[in-house]
Order: structure tokens, then C-alpha cells, then sequence
């Protein structure tokens, strides 16, 4: 059975979370400090009832453990994207190596965050997102071959289309927007970072290798030992 947790009192219009977890403790806390900042928060506990809730529909963001049980959080989040769904979705899990990383956001999650994680830092992030998402406005950015859409966060180079998580998507927009010009890692991580967040260590070049398996390793340009960009050219 899910738990269900009510939104924030007075808040109008509150956002609807998901929480996949098994964890009683971290679910609990979670819950709460959702509900504190106004979300409403349906909680599932384990794999299954996890899917079933997602392809019930109707939230505006998913938070995924992976090793839930009944069915993997990876197998979740695959089923879940093979079926076209692009709600926003975070990994929540105690796998902090490199390799697990680059899976999760080449399976299409949004982010991915460490246990144990900073709860402050996960509301900030999850507001990020939400507010991102929130944008109706549709806009397209151009530079060499690439094209992104700030609506639907799809990117288009040399005739591919994909689309991108969150912060592939915060990536590619900040180089766009500087054709020409080589950012640092320390400029890049100012576009990927907010709220006092700490900065995980080779978040850079894990959305970067995210970005070139989708597209090519052209798409982003590495000038070594200064930073990266794109080439400088409106289409």
C-alpha cells in the first residue's frame, strides 16, 4: 500500500512526488521534508507497486532507490522511459561508483544523488528541476549543428534528436549559449549547481560522456587542461 502525504497547508496547486524507496527511515524523513516545503507525496515500497504507480500517472517527479525489492530501480526506470514517460525522475542510492552513474543517466534519470545525501540538497535540486519543467515557453537555441528546445529539453545534432535529462540539458545550454567560447569546469559546475549545493566530483564529465554517447563525440569539444566548448555558428 502506498503511503500518502498530504501538501504543505495554504499551498495552492502543490507538486506531486513519488517516492520509490524500501528504507522506512529515509522514506519517513524524505516525506516529511517534502511535505514541509509544500509536495504531496505518495510513497511505494519496492519495485513493483513503484511501476504500478508510475504508469498510473499524474506526478511531477519521481524519486527511484535502486535496490528495491520485487523489481530493480533500474528495471523501473527503464520500463518506465521504454514506454515514452519523461516525468523528471531522480536516482536516490547508496552506489557512489562512476560506472553506476553513467548507467542511470544514459537510462534517462535526471539525476543522480549519493545516500546519504543532504535533504536540503535534495529539495533544492528537486525545485530546480520542478521550476525547469514548469517553463511553457518554448524556445530554440542553435550553435554549429546543435539545436535544443527549452520546452520539451530534446537537442538535435546533425539530424539526431534526443532528449536530455535535466542536467545534460543545463550542459548543453550553458556551452550553447557561449558558441566559441571554452568554458571551465568551474564555469560549467555554476550551471549544474544552486542553492549552496556541494559540487560532486566528476559530475562534468559524466554528463558530457552522457551527451556524446547520445550524439557523437563531436557535439562537445574538449580543449585540454582549459575546459570545453561548442562551435561558434548559428544554423
Amino acid at each position: 500500500m502506498l503511503q500518502h502525504a498530504s501538501g504543505y497547508p495554504g499551498t495552492n496547486a502543490a507538486k506531486s512526488i513519488l517516492l520509490i524507496e524500501d528504507d522506512p527511515m529515509i522514506g519517513q524523513s524524505l516525506i516529511r521534508a517534502l511535505n514541509d516545503i509544500g509536495m504531496k507525496v505518495d510513497w511505494a515500497r519496492d519495485g513493483i507497486k513503484g511501476q504500478a504507480s508510475i504508469e498510473s500517472g499524474g506526478y511531477d517527479l519521481v524519486l527511484l532507490d535502486l535496490g528495491l525489492p520485487g523489481r530493480s530501480g533500474m528495471e523501473v526506470l527503464r520500463a518506465m522511459r521504454a514506454c515514452g514517460d519523461r516525468t523528471p525522475l531522480f536516482i536516490i542510492t547508496a552506489r557512489d561508483e562512476i560506472d553506476d552513474r553513467v548507467i542511470g543517466l544514459d537510462e534517462g534519470a535526471d539525476d543522480y544523488l549519493v545516500k546519504p545525501f543532504g535533504v536540503r540538497e535534495l529539495v533544492a535540486r528537486i525545485l530546480g528541476v520542478l521550476k525547469q519543467n514548469g517553463d511553457n515557453t518554448q524556445t530554440l537555441l542553435g550553435s554549429a549543428e546543435i539545436t535544443i528546445d527549452t520546452m520539451t529539453k530534446e537537442a538535435t545534432y546533425r539530424g539526431k534528436t534526443h532528449l536530455l535529462s535535466a542536467r545534460e540539458f543545463a550542459l548543453l545550454q550553458a556551452l550553447i549559449e557561449y558558441p566559441g567560447m571554452i568554458l571551465s569546469r568551474s564555469q560549467i559546475e555554476e550551471r549544474l549547481y544552486g542553492w549552496n549545493e556541494d559540487v560532486e566530483s566528476n559530475v562534468v564529465e559524466v554528463l558530457i560522456h552522457a551527451v556524446r554517447k547520445k550524439f557523437d563525440n563531436e557535439i562537445i569539444r574538449n580543449v585540454r587542461g582549459i575546459g570545453w566548448m561548442v562551435t561558434k555558428h548559428t544554423p
